[in-house]
């Protein structure tokens, strides 16, 4: 199973390693600092130095087992890399850390929408969630000054776990429907923002709402009856 190093210490740029498995398109490592696409949120990218070669990950994804993960590389022929080279990986810093400000952004906002969150995705430069609003009215404005209060309220954020018969016992915890946390393990990885939101999630996350910056609810669009879609961006990418 691929060791996470990224849940150990989601600010770890770079990072050595050793190839477990070579497969068509990708490598398996015995340890990574790159997420797997998975819970809204894009597979991370960078490059992996082997034998003095550096290969592009292009994207990062979950093998089939759920347990490994799998490193895309842009190169066709990757005959040259053997189970046991030693691997140095760059991760693309610059972009992975808008993923994480704008993940937080995401919790932020079912922090201030208290109908259930029915989908949602992780974008570079915007992001959206969708909401069942039940009549609950949203303004685009009051919401985009609301979401900037708790940026400047510098907030921590830290990480915890909570077991699966915990969350079996506590179901309004999973914000998202069509994102389920995984069970199984024993525990189950939940992210907290101090006095704002607590819920189950995989995915990776700033230490503290100021690092986000300036947010800007882009636009509110309606998907279906009662669904309504909202998108974010920050303002300064």
């Amino acid at each position: 199973m691929t060791e996470k190093v990224f849940y150990q210490d989601s600010y770890q740029k770079t990072h050595t390693s050793e190839i477990v498995e070579v497969l068509e398109g990708g490598v398996l490592l015995a340890s990574t600092i790159f997420y797997p696409l998975g819970g809204g949120q894009p597979g991370d990218r960078g490059s992996l130095t082997i034998n003095g070669r550096d290969h592009t990950v292009v994207d990062t994804r979950y093998a089939d087992d759920r347990h490994n993960i799998v490193h895309f590389l842009e190169a066709d022929d990757l005959s040259s890399i053997r189970v046991g080279d030693a691997v140095d990986m760059r991760l693309d810093w610059e972009r992975r850390h808008r993923l994480m400000r704008m993940h937080t952004s995401m919790h932020l906002v079912c922090s201030l929408i208290s109908a259930q969150a029915t989908g949602g995705a992780v974008g570079e430069s915007e992001s959206r969630l969708d909401f069942d609003l039940q009549g609950e009215v949203v303004d685009k404005e009051q919401l985009t000054a609301d979401l900037n209060a708790l940026v400047a309220r510098a907030l921590p954020v830290s990480i915890g776990a909570i077991t699966d018969a915990e969350l079996d016992q506590n179901p309004e915890l999973v914000r998202t429907m069509s994102v389920q946390p995984p069970r199984g393990h024993g525990s189950v990885r939940t992210v907290t923002i101090e006095d704002t939101d607590y819920q189950p999630c995989g995915g990776t996350h700033v230490r503290n709402t100021a690092e986000i910056g300036e947010l800007i609810v882009t636009r509110l669009k309606n998907k279906g009856r009662q669904n309504k879609r909202v998108s974010i961006a920050l303002v300064e990418p």
